[in-house]
């Protein structure tokens, strides 16, 4: 469990658009075998500390013809961002997908003092 020490706690959030890959045929919708792509989330203000990242599809627009398979993950998490990454593998075939996250962690105390 992770315990927080500021009292000012801050929770960011936000809903890409990954890649948009069937309107003009990209490798998501048209390739095979491992795929990836990924882009970096800049947060709204700086965290005191590395925060927890949740991330989830809140649009997925996948070819029914073959088997769905996917993968997202939030990497390289830092105080100011994060890369989401989304893969796919097989024959999968992707037309478009959205994600969304929620960042929460710790925020500077202005009020806060440091007496050590």
């Amino acid at each position: 469990m992770r315990k927080l020490r500021s009292l000012i706690v801050g929770v960011d959030s936000g809903d890409e658009i990954l890649f948009e890959d069937f309107e003009d045929g990209g490798e998501m919708w048209t390739g095979r075998g491992q795929r990836e792509r990924r882009r970096r989330i800049k947060f709204s203000e700086k965290y005191l500390s590395i925060p927890t990242v949740q991330l989830s599809i809140s649009l997925w627009d996948m070819d029914a013809g073959t088997v769905l398979r996917a993968d997202v993950a939030a990497e390289a998490v830092t105080e100011k961002g994060f890369d989401m990454v989304f893969r796919t593998w097989g024959d999968t075939r992707v037309a478009r997908i959205r994600i969304s996250w929620t960042a929460l962690g710790e925020l500077e105390d202005a009020d806060a003092w440091d007496v050590g």
